[in-house]
């Protein structure tokens, strides 16, 4: 299959942000909170506070970033059900990041707040989980479906990833 000649390459800053956030969610994933009660360690607290407000606010300049800037890079002639499906995994993504950071925040200000066991602290804790584990889920449906159009080489994998680019034809 050919390149389709409506694709969009992303720019260099959408493509920065892309892959500056993979860095940034490894690194988060990395660094996360084992156990609650690291969170006495007031260093680390106020570094996890930190790294959460920063990630949430470059979150959402990226989000408008690309809003307003960069259109979808799928073929004009996709399928409509692959164009919703895009916009949902795309958008969840987005959701699924700031809910993960929001609950976090509201995990950590009961901390702070002495409200470090019982119902109210356990209760954001398990949504806190449950919203990682759905962006996780996520996360893989977006990397499935880039290498789905990796192989079907329709372009899309070569608008953002930067190796194994496609031949284009002239």
């Amino acid at each position: 299959m050919s390149l389709n000649k409506n694709n969009s390459e992303y720019n260099k800053i959408a493509k920065f942000f892309h892959w500056g956030f993979v860095i940034l969610f490894i690194y988060g994933v990395a660094k996360q909170v084992d156990d609650i009660n690291q969170l006495e360690d007031k260093v680390f607290f106020r570094f996890e506070i930190i790294f959460a407000l920063i990630f949430l606010f470059l979150l959402i300049v990226r989000f408008i970033y690309m809003k307003t800037t960069q259109k979808t890079s799928l073929p004009h002639n996709a399928p409509k059900l692959q164009k919703i499906s895009a916009k949902i995994v795309h958008n969840g993504m987005y959701v699924l990041l700031a809910s993960t950071v929001l609950s976090g925040l509201c995990i950590g200000f009961l901390f702070w707040i002495d409200f470090k066991d019982g119902l109210l602290i356990n209760f954001f804790i398990n949504i806190h989980e449950l919203i990682i584990n759905l962006l996780y889920f996520f996360i893989g449906i977006h990397i499935i479906a880039a290498t789905y159009h990796r192989l079907k080489k329709d372009g899309v994998w070569s608008s953002m990833v930067p190796i194994l680019k496609e031949k284009k034809n002239k």
